[in-house]
Formats: C-alpha cells, sequence, structure tokens
C-alpha cells in the first residue's frame, strides 16, 4: 500500500490520469490524497469530480478555494471570476450529485504525522485546533444554513484569527486561512492579496509556513495553492502545486518514502 498526495489538479484530467498511470496507482491497495483545487480554469472539471468521487474511500480530498468557488455559484454567489469554466459542471446531468459530494468534504485531514489542508495554517493554532475549526466549517457546509454560509464566505475581513469570533465572521477567518492564504505576519495577520513568490512578500509578512513559532509544527503539512511558490519541500512543508493548469506540472509525492512523481500538464 502507497499513499500519493497529490497537488492542485484544477481539471486536469488527462494529466491526472497519466499521473496515476505512471505510479501504477491502484485504488484497492493503495490512497490519494488530493490537496484541493478540484475543479475550475482546466478543460475536464467535470471529470475529475466523477472519478475522484467513484474512488470512494481510496480517495482523500480536502477543499481548496477553486472548489468553494464552485460550491458558492451553484448557492447562487453572482461574481464570475475570470477564467471561470465551471459551466462543465453546472450543464451535467450528474451535477446535483457531484456538486453534494464536494460539499461533504473536509477542508482538513490529519492522519500520523501529516497534516493536508489546500493552503496554510495560522501561526497560532495547534493541529487540533485548527482541525477542529476546519470541522466546524464543514459541519455548516452540510447544515441547515449552508446556503447561507455559501453566500457570506466572500471577502478579507476579518484578517486574522481570535476566539471571539462569532458567526460569518468566524468561517469566514477559517476559510481564508486554510484554502486561500500565502503570506501572513508573525502574529498571523493574513495578506490574502498577495500571489506572488515568497521573496516577494509584502512589508511586515512572511511565508505562513517560516512563522518562527508556528504551534503546529508537530506535524508535516501537506498542501498546495501557491502555484508561484511552485513544488516545494522543507522541514515540515510539501508543497504540491506546480501550476499543471498554467502549463506547468502535476505533482505527487509518495509520502511512505518522499519520492516524488511528475507529468506535464
Amino acid at each position: 500500500m502507497a499513499t500519493y498526495a497529490i497537488g492542485d489538479i484544477q481539471g486536469c484530467y488527462d494529466p491526472l490520469r497519466r499521473l496515476l498511470d505512471r505510479v501504477k496507482f491502484d485504488p484497492a491497495a493503495d490512497r490519494l490524497w488530493v490537496v484541493g483545487d478540484l475543479v475550475n480554469r482546466g478543460p475536464a472539471s467535470v471529470h475529475v469530480l466523477r472519478f475522484l468521487r467513484g474512488l470512494g474511500e481510496a480517495a482523500t480530498v480536502v477543499l481548496g478555494n477553486h472548489d468553494l468557488y464552485l460550491l458558492m455559484r451553484a448557492a447562487g454567489y453572482e461574481r464570475r471570476e475570470q477564467g471561470d469554466t465551471l459551466y462543465q459542471v453546472f450543464e451535467a446531468p450528474d451535477r446535483d450529485e457531484l456538486i453534494a459530494w464536494l460539499s461533504g468534504q473536509p477542508l482538513m485531514h490529519v492522519e500520523g504525522d501529516y497534516a493536508m489542508v489546500h493552503a496554510g495554517l495560522l501561526p497560532e493554532w495547534t493541529i487540533s485546533n485548527a482541525h477542529a475549526l476546519a470541522a466546524e466549517v464543514a459541519a455548516a457546509l452540510t447544515g441547515v444554513d449552508a446556503k447561507r454560509l455559501l453566500l457570506n464566505l466572500a471577502g478579507n475581513s476579518p484578517d486574522r484569527w481570535s476566539d471571539d469570533l462569532q458567526g460569518w465572521d468566524r468561517l469566514r477567518v477559517v476559510v481564508n486561512a486554510l484554502t486561500r492564504m500565502r503570506f501572513c505576519t508573525p502574529d498571523g495577520r493574513m495578506a490574502l492579496r498577495a500571489k506572488g513568490p515568497p521573496d516577494d512578500a509584502p512589508p511586515g509578512t512572511m511565508p505562513w509556513f517560516r512563522v518562527p513559532e508556528r504551534l503546529y509544527r508537530t506535524h508535516t503539512i501537506v498542501c498546495g495553492h501557491w502555484s508561484a511558490l511552485g513544488f516545494h519541500r522543507e522541514p515540515g512543508l510539501i508543497a504540491l502545486d506546480s501550476g499543471c493548469v498554467w502549463g506547468g506540472k502535476l505533482t505527487a509525492v509518495r509520502l511512505e518514502d518522499g519520492e516524488v512523481f511528475q507529468v506535464l500538464g
């Protein structure tokens, strides 16, 4: 049995299948960890969703910002992002089943020494803190107020965590950290508009995984989201977004031995 963690797919179905063929992925014995952003901008989002849903327990998925954007659009959010290709999903005969499956996926997965999220963790969160907060959001996404939550997710404020936060503000901060963050200040204030490489950090900020006193250092974080960072490993971090949808590569890491596999997008 092997566990393959794979970076942002974003509707790139053919590279996904080529990568899994290359590693000889066997859903009866192996497991696939997907760090979010299954959909959007790529040419075959609906095929990616069908394939991963069909893997059942062989696939462990966390939600990314593009996946949440799909759920927001399905809930009636009207602002369309540039490069949106989600019409493929909305025109599919099984759209309701696919959207329901996606909405039931978590925002964080913790297993052994690894914790998987799409974007990052705030420095004041322990793994158990972050996992509990992610579970709050996941419960809300399948609860009676799921539509209202999805229509209140957009926005960059509040830009930092507080235990006193309630309502949509509380859930929005958790979602923004787990699915959108790249840079933050040492005390956890997020710079959500910044999208460049680590050397372009806004003044006073740094990559979220470089904050010196971060509390989640008990685990190695497996993530994606940051194509300008590219595939990157350092102690405590495996970052897998190597820009497949932008003509880069799709990357997988076998967690048992750290071997890297890549195919061109």
